[in-house]
């Protein structure tokens, strides 16, 4: 049993002074106390639950700053996307993934959702283990401390009406009847839950949905939803049909399922996936860094969409920014300030995330939640001054000084407890990629 007492703390009902959170492995109690009892742990600042990356792709970290040269769309970033996926193999993609969760978890992360497409050998080929993709995803965030959900990912076709192409062949098991064999073999674990994934409608042909959609069945279920304009003007040319619409046909919306993205949206999507009460995972920094555009995010929540947060291709792996980018986004797309107030901020920052990765207990800080705490600073350059409610409008991830994981310290001042300097650990896994 560890005790921390935090000088300030957010709790469901607001932001209060003097907490005493009590924990093991998931909090055991939490209480009103003016100054810390003999040996508690002090956190100083403002203490949040721990955050929720519901939506990562972590070989994409390798790309950072090696973009952005010659300009481009989505597009054209997609093909390096593809150069860099053929060079990984479950060794490198272990390295690689170990560095980029404790990249998170220093800034606050404590459960991810990886959505996984990288199944198979670059040759076309199977690996023994089936999974062995997977599993080192899954061995990475046990090494750094975090939980992931694994959001397995079906990915049959190169575009709608189009054939995979060489790059794309090794996401795919063929059908999604191959996929479900292969996720079939995945079991969850104390940090782990198996989720699935449509990776899109342009890549899961309208036949093949209703089988994913049933082999989801009790899982977390996410889909890359309207991106871009061009996956919306090939599914009405093929279909006569949005993409919400199209999932909607398959049976895919509801509480369960998560659409990453949603950016370009019709009032009637808006409508049936707020009304199905389908949750939406907005990645500001990567819909800005790919030139995405801004979705609807106010009208969403308004129509009944939980919104979650999740850093995409990490053009930047900073929750409180990701956060602050939401409410900036909407004040960019409407000219109105205050669009989230900073409670909606921190709910999709935490407990909505956990919850559209499967974790409904965690990102509050009640008794009977894991033990995650993040501890924000208000002596910084950027928070001095600040209101301690206002915190998630002025503060980074550098401003994260200790992140508690299960009740154990994972990360202080950006430096992993076990792992170390996370830059170093970035450097290598990254240079050894692009040698």
């Amino acid at each position: 049993m560890t005790d921390f007492w935090c000088e300030h703390a957010w709790l469901p009902d607001g932001v209060r002074a003097g907490v005493l959170v009590n924990v093991s492995d998931a909090i055991t109690a939490v209480s009103t106390v003016d100054s810390p009892p003999p040996g508690a742990h002090r956190l100083a600042g403002v203490v949040f639950p721990g955050f929720a990356n519901a939506h990562s792709h972590a070989f994409h970290r390798a790309l950072r700053g090696r973009t952005h040269a010659d300009g481009g769309t989505f597009w054209t970033w997609r093909t390096a996307m593809y150069r860099l996926a053929a060079r990984l193999d479950p060794d490198s993609y272990l390295r690689l993934a170990r560095a980029v969760y404790a990249e998170m978890a220093v800034a606050g992360v404590t459960c991810v959702g990886e959505f996984h497409y990288v199944h198979h050998p670059a040759d076309g080929g199977r690996y023994a283990d089936p999974n062995a993709m997977g599993a080192a995803l899954r061995q990475a965030a046990a090494d750094v401390g975090i939980r992931i959900t694994l959001l397995d990912t079906c990915y049959l076709a190169g575009g709608i009406d189009t054939p995979l192409s060489a790059s794309q062949a090794r996401f795919s098991d063929g059908s999604a009847e191959a996929w479900v064999r292969r996720i079939s073999l995945q079991q969850p674990g104390p940090h782990v839950r198996v989720g699935a994934a449509i990776h899109s409608v342009r890549a899961v042909p309208r036949a093949e949905l209703p089988r994913v959609v049933e082999a989801a069945s009790g899982r977390p279920l996410h889909v890359h939803l309207s991106e871009q304009p061009a996956e919306n003007e090939a599914c009405l040319a093929a279909y006569g049909a949005t993409p919400t619409d199209l999932l909607y046909e398959a049976g895919a919306l509801g509480p369960d399922t998560t659409a990453v993205h949603a950016t370009h949206l019709s009032t009637r999507d808006i409508e049936l996936l707020g009304g199905s009460r389908t949750g939406v995972c907005f990645c500001p920094t990567t819909e800005a860094d790919l030139a995405d555009g801004i979705g609807p995010a106010r009208e969403l929540r308004d129509a009944g969409a939980p919104l979650s947060l999740g850093s995409d291709q990490h053009a930047v792996v900073d929750p409180l920014l990701e956060a602050r980018a939401l409410e900036h986004g909407e004040r960019l797309r409407t000219g109105e300030r205050g669009r989230f107030a900073p409670a909606e901020l921190v709910a999709a920052l935490t407990w909505a995330g956990h919850a559209a990765l499967g974790w409904p207990l965690a990102g509050r800080l009640v008794p009977g939640a894991p033990a995650d705490l993040v501890a924000v600073r208000l002596d910084s350059v950027r928070t001095a001054g600040c209101a301690p409610a206002q915190v998630p409008l002025a503060a980074t991830a550098t401003d994260v000084h200790t992140v508690v994981a299960a009740g154990r310290v994972v990360a202080r001042d950006g430096v992993h407890s076990s792992l170390g300097e996370v830059g170093q650990l970035l450097s290598a896994a990254i240079e050894e990629l692009w040698l």
